[in-house]
């Protein structure tokens, strides 16, 4: 007999409105965003989300819509010389949001085989397109931030990637499950559980903010990586305020905390432990080899000129923007399920990302203009691009100013 999941899905979505966006009374809501459209499949749970936002005030609720499929046929039969364009009008909706205080919530249901067989160069330059229509907004959002969230909802083609060996009537329906169990929706008491897990994240990012190590060392298995810290960093995570003051949770579910690299002290080298999905693209197990912070050598068993093309955005795409620290223990990685989406896989292990720093990460990184950002050690770069460098296998120690070692993390786990 088939699981009725509707009322689990249901109180996903109030949480989602209450706790990970918590929308306020006049507040208008805008789902979607410039660089993440909402799939047409995902309909009957945004219709969820609106009647929660509507009950608790908004004012007006709003949907980027998107079909991937439109966008696999773009790449088949368009002029090739036509993938500089995008619709610079979505950017514009985005920022108007911004500047007005309200709400966004971007879903993200990527077919990680979308785009497969598709020239990676043209996938490049429509990627591109899409980052400088989103500029304005990410500028604006990086020193006055709404409260916005990133969530999940299957669609058939992840569905299918993840569930490969059940029935396709089946498939949507246990990454239903997955999600659900990761938002923590099946506790007897959701808010509760959110509330707490909340409060254990902010305490391990007041411990190693005190800290102020100068770096991270990671090491394990075709990993050896030092990542420089910039003085006056700090480690976040679980709950951010946006310029209002509104408490929201950026990633629903997530179990990270997560500082900034100094963008030009990061050395060694590491190598994914789970494949990363850009684009419609898979990328398999690759090694990134840093010198003075900038990638100078790659290696991918899949995907490699995807990746190529993606270093290649801007100079800060080829630079480290976010260093995250996550249990190996945590509820994601224990499910034992390879998602093949970034918001769930990592969060269940340690990751980096290449392209733009948080300037919340920075003591008083927001107010900074992007000269004086950069001057202190932050990343700039149109991209921002997490992969999962963390499992039972590796080591983390903080590197005390004066050169001595402490360990952070021991075989995935805390140890402090």
């Amino acid at each position: 007999m088939r699981l009725d999941l509707t009322p689990s899905i249901d109180r996903y979505a109030e949480l989602i409105v209450k706790i990970a966006l918590n929308v306020q009374p006049g507040q208008r809501l805008l789902v979607g965003s410039p660089r993440r459209y909402v799939p047409l499949e995902c309909a009957p749970f945004v219709r969820m989300l609106a009647r929660h936002a509507y009950q608790v005030g908004a004012a007006y609720v709003e949907v980027l819509w998107g079909d991937d499929g439109l966008t696999r046929t773009r790449l088949e039969y368009a002029r090739r010389d036509s993938f500089g364009q995008g619709s610079p009008w979505r950017g514009q909706v985005a920022l108007e949001y911004a500047q007005n205080g309200d709400a966004l919530v971007s879903i993200s249901a990527e077919d990680p085989d979308l785009l497969k067989g598709q020239d990676p160069a043209l996938v490049s330059q429509m990627q591109h397109a899409t980052l400088q229509i989103s500029k304005a907004f990410a500028d604006h959002n990086a020193s006055q931030p709404l409260n916005g969230t990133v969530v999940s909802v299957p669609t058939p083609g992840w569905a299918a990637k993840v569930f490969p060996n059940l029935p396709p009537e089946q498939q949507q329906e246990r990454l239903w499950q997955a999600i659900l169990a990761a938002c923590r929706v099946d506790a007897p008491d959701p808010v509760a559980a959110w509330q707490t897990h909340i409060r254990q994240i902010r305490e391990r990012g007041v411990y190693l903010t005190a800290k102020q190590y100068t770096a991270m060392h990671f090491r394990g298995p075709g990993t050896d990586l030092s990542v420089g810290l910039p003085a006056g960093h700090a480690w976040v995570g679980g709950q951010a305020a946006s310029h209002s003051g509104i408490q929201h949770v950026p990633n629903f579910p997530t179990e990270e905390i997560f500082s900034l690299p100094h963008r030009e002290r990061v050395e060694g080298h590491v190598t994914t432990t789970k494949p990363f999905v850009h684009a419609g693209r898979a990328i398999e197990k690759f090694t990134l080899s840093f010198s003075a912070g900038r990638v100078v050598k790659i290696s991918a068993d899949q995907g490699e000129e995807t990746l190529r093309h993606l270093i290649e955005t801007d100079e800060g795409a080829a630079r480290l923007g976010e260093v995250a620290l996550v249990a190996h223990s945590s509820p994601i990685s224990q499910s034992g399920i390879l998602f093949y989406n970034t918001l769930f896989d990592e969060n269940a292990a340690d990751h980096i990302a290449l392209g733009r720093a948080y300037k919340q990460c920075l003591q008083g990184g927001p107010q900074m203009n992007d000269e004086a950002f950069n001057a202190a050690g932050g990343n700039l770069s149109l991209t921002h691009n997490d992969f999962m460098i963390g499992s039972a296998e590796i080591d983390v120690d903080g590197v005390l100013a004066d050169g001595r070692r402490q360990p952070v993390m021991r075989q995935g786990e805390w140890a402090f």
